[in-house]
This record gives structure tokens, sequence and C-alpha cells, in this order.
């Protein structure tokens, strides 16, 4: 039993599914997952498990920003055994090459955050994406999109792991935009260099909730309960790469 998830052994799937919201993650249990348990309510940052399809998934709220993510992150893989975690969040399009409720699957995190700078001492650690995980996102994607009925574009490429929701340095987060980078969120670098130290398999899919450049933005209540596109794609991806 772990210090900030409290489950019992056998409690959590081989995949999680990691939403920033905990009140998504009990959004997406109710919807996706056949039999849904809660097994932690610990801090509010709800965790349930259950099927899809026939197969174990589990479901958990990490909280908003890579600490946070991090310690739920090391507890899944550490205390749990759990192989793949596929983050499915939120994120701001930085570009107008992107549009609100596109969908990115992140092939890598850059990051303002000092957590990689103290962990090596420095030196530029570049957090990737599982290939496998990336690869079986991206077909899936082709499939769930053309069913969906509001019809999301989806993005491969770089996202920006911010520390900072309300960036003092806005124009340095513009300079990201000419190297290539999407979208904002907070969470994937940790995710990404937790995955890799511990050998596991690690993604962030995220749906633009908000839009940097234009200023359009979903409501609270959406963001919570209908980002689904993005929720299919990694349950597919999660059950074919294993």
């Amino acid at each position: 039993m772990s210090t900030h998830i409290g489950a019992r052994a056998g409690d959590i799937a081989p995949l999680v599914l990691m939403p920033g919201d905990p009140l998504r993650a009990k959004w997406i249990a109710a919807t996706f997952l056949d039999d849904a348990r809660c097994y932690s309510e610990v801090r509010g940052m709800y965790g349930y498990t259950g099927t899809w399809r026939g197969h174990r998934v589990s479901v958990q709220g990490s909280g908003m920003g890579q600490p946070s993510l991090a310690i739920y992150v090391n507890e899944l893989f550490s205390d749990y055994d759990v192989q793949s975690v596929i983050r499915v969040g939120s994120c701001g399009a930085l570009t107008e090459k992107l549009a609100v409720r596109d969908i990115v699957i992140a092939s890598g995190a850059c990051t303002d955050s000092s957590m990689n700078r103290i962990r090596f001492e420095g030196l530029d650690y570049a957090p990737v994406a599982d290939f496998g995980l990336l690869r079986a996102a991206y077909d899936a994607a082709q499939r769930v999109v053309s069913t969906s009925s509001t019809h999301e574009n989806v993005h491969v490429g770089l996202i920006f792991s911010s520390d900072s929701f309300y960036s003092p340095r806005p124009e340095l987060t513009a300079r990201m935009v000419e190297y290539g980078v999407l979208a904002v969120e907070m969470e994937a670098a940790a995710l990404y260099t937790l995955a890799a130290k511990l050998d596991r398999r690690a993604l962030a899919i995220c749906t633009v909730s908000d839009h940097i450049v234009t200023g359009e933005e979903t409501t609270s209540q959406e963001r919570e309960q209908t980002f689904g596109a993005m929720v299919e794609i990694a349950l597919e991806a999660g059950l074919e790469r294993g």
C-alpha cells in the first residue's frame, strides 16, 4: 500500500489512464469502463479499475503540475508494477495550426521545470514517448476520429510542459513555437522521464481545451466530460501495445 494512493496489491491494472483532473478520472471510469470500482479516494485524487472490451484498465487522477504527477507515477510504477501510463489531459494550443478540440499526441516534451535539471545536474535530457504506444495511438486515432461526430484533427509533435499556468514570460513560450512546439500543458515531461528511468511505457495524449493565439476556450464542464475521443484512442493504443 503506497503513501498517496493507498490501494492494495492487485487493485490497479498494468495499464493506467491518467487525467490531471480527478473528476475527469471519475467520468472516464463511469463512461468507458465496465464494473468500475474505486480503489482510492486519498486526498480526493480518485482512482478506479474496471474493464474495457474485457481487459482490465485503471484510471488515476494526477493533479496539476509535474511534482504532483511525479508522486502518483512513481507509486504506480514502483509499488503497483504498472507497465504503461497514458496521460489523457488538456492542453493550450500555441499555434494556429491547431484548433480547439484537436488532439495532440506528444512525441516529446520540452519543459521549463527544474526537476530534470536537478536530476541530470544541468544536462539537457530529452523526455520522449514510448514509440510503440505513440505508433499505436496514431493508428487508433485514424479509426476513432473518422467515426467521431466532432471531427477532431490529430497532430503528432512536441509539447511544452510548463511549471507556470500563468506564465510571467509568455515571449519564451512563443519562441518554442518557432522550433515546432504545438501546445502547452504541465505534466508530460515528468511522466516521460520517470517511465524512462523505470523502464516502463508512457504517452501523453491531450485535447486542445483553449487557444493561446485566438483566445477561444472550452468550459470546465466540457474539459471534464466531453473529451472522449482521446480516451478511446488511449484505450485502443494501450491495449494494443500490451
